[in-house]
């Protein structure tokens, strides 16, 4: 069996508290990254962090290791979601082609994000996340 793949709504997950994070959101998307980047260094799952585009080169320079982060491909209401639902499928797909099990989780509390995901695949919503990565 395969690594875990975390799917992460970056946007979602730091947008999660009112602490200010709409002053500066590059900060805030480095913020969560960094949090994320340690909670990786305890493990070999493989992690997508996805945000709405602009993303700051000081964000993507934050990858590495199994951490990857990514900007939506596109711009516009629900770009992440759309992205998100697409590396979900890829991974439920892949999977079945090596007939393994489904070991994908998404991180997200946006509802029409999760109806959107396919079977099979975990939901966590930001909450619980945040305690994970200690954010």
């Amino acid at each position: 069996m395969g690594r875990r793949q975390w799917l992460v709504d970056g946007n979602n997950v730091f947008g999660s508290r009112p602490d200010g994070w709409w002053n500066n959101r590059t900060r805030a998307a480095e913020n969560l990254t960094e949090a994320v980047a340690r909670w990786c260094l305890g493990h070999d799952d493989q992690v997508v962090l996805v945000f709405d585009q602009p993303v700051a080169p000081s964000v993507l320079q934050l990858a590495g290791g199994n951490l990857a982060v990514e900007a939506a491909p596109r711009r516009g209401r629900d770009a992440a979601d759309h992205h998100l639902v697409n590396l979900a499928e890829a991974a439920v797909e892949s999977a079945q082609e090596q007939g393994e099990p489904v070991d994908v989780v998404v991180v997200s509390s946006d509802k029409g994000l999760i109806r959107r995901l396919p079977d099979g695949v975990a939901r966590m919503g930001v909450g619980e996340f945040r305690r994970l990565v200690s954010y």
